[in-house]
C-alpha cells in the first residue's frame, strides 16, 4: 500500500501590527493597575477624564453610598468634579442607584426650610424652595391640598397667631378667623381686638385701654 498523504498544518502567526493597535487602544487603570480595553474606560459625562475602569468606579460608588455620601467626588487626585449619577447608572445595580438618588434628595432638602403636612393621613414633606426663610407662613400641601402654617406646622389658623392656634377653638372662632383673613382686618398685638382700615393713614391705634 502506498503512503497516505497528510494535510499540511499551518501555524497561525499573530499580526504584530494588530497587537500593537490593541495595546495602543488600551489603558492602565490607576486604581486596580490593570491593563483595560479602551471601551471600558469610565467617562464622567466629559466633566473630567481619568484612566479609571468602570469596575473600579462602580466599587468606589458603592463604598461611598455605604458611608451615606450623596455627592460622590471623582477619585482622581485633586479632581474637583462630582460623579454624574446618570453616567454611573449603567455601572451599578438598580437598588444601589435608587439609594444614591434618595441620598441626593435628602442632601438637597437639607439646604431648605421644610415642614411636614399636619394631615395625619398625609404627612408629606413640603420644602420652601424659594429660600424665603421666615417669610413663608401659609402653605398648601402638594399631595392632599390641605392648607397649613409653615411656621408652627399646624393646620392653617386663619386670623390667629401661631401661639393662639395651639389652643382648641370652637367652630365659631374658626369662622371668625377666616372672616378676619378675608376682610384683611388687622389685630392689635396687645389685646387681640380687630381693627378695620377704611381710609386714611395706615398707622392706627387701638381704641381700647391698651
Amino acid at each position: 500500500m502506498g503512503n497516505s498523504l497528510q494535510k499540511p498544518t499551518y501555524q497561525t502567526l499573530e499580526n504584530p501590527q494588530k497587537e500593537e493597535e490593541n495595546i495602543a487602544s488600551s489603558f492602565t487603570c490607576e486604581i486596580c493597575i490593570e491593563l483595560t480595553a479602551a471601551n471600558n474606560k469610565f467617562k464622567n459625562k466629559n466633566l473630567c477624564s481619568h484612566p479609571f475602569c468602570e469596575n473600579c468606579i462602580a466599587h468606589h460608588i458603592e463604598a461611598k453610598i455605604e458611608d451615606n455620601t450623596a455627592k460622590i467626588r471623582c477619585p482622581g487626585l485633586d479632581c474637583p468634579h462630582i460623579l454624574d449619577p446618570i453616567s454611573c447608572k449603567p455601572l451599578i445595580s438598580e437598588n444601589l442607584f435608587t439609594k444614591w438618588c434618595d441620598l441626593l434628595c435628602e442632601n438637597y432638602v437639607l439646604h431648605f426650610e421644610r415642614s411636614y403636612c399636619p394631615n395625619k393621613n398625609c404627612n408629606a414633606l413640603v420644602v420652601n424652595e424659594c429660600e424665603r426663610k421666615g417669610r413663608v407662613k401659609k402653605a398648601q400641601c402638594p399631595i392632599c391640598s390641605q392648607w397649613f402654617c409653615f411656621q408652627c406646622k399646624l393646620g392653617w389658623h386663619a386670623g390667629y397667631g401661631c401661639e393662639e392656634a395651639r389652643n382648641f377653638r370652637d367652630p365659631n372662632d374658626i369662622a371668625f378667623g377666616q372672616l378676619v383673613e378675608e376682610r384683611s382686618w388687622a389685630r392689635c398685638p396687645s389685646c387681640g381686638h380687630c381693627v378695620e382700615l377704611i381710609d386714611g393713614c395706615r398707622y392706627t391705634f387701638c381704641r381700647l385701654v391698651c
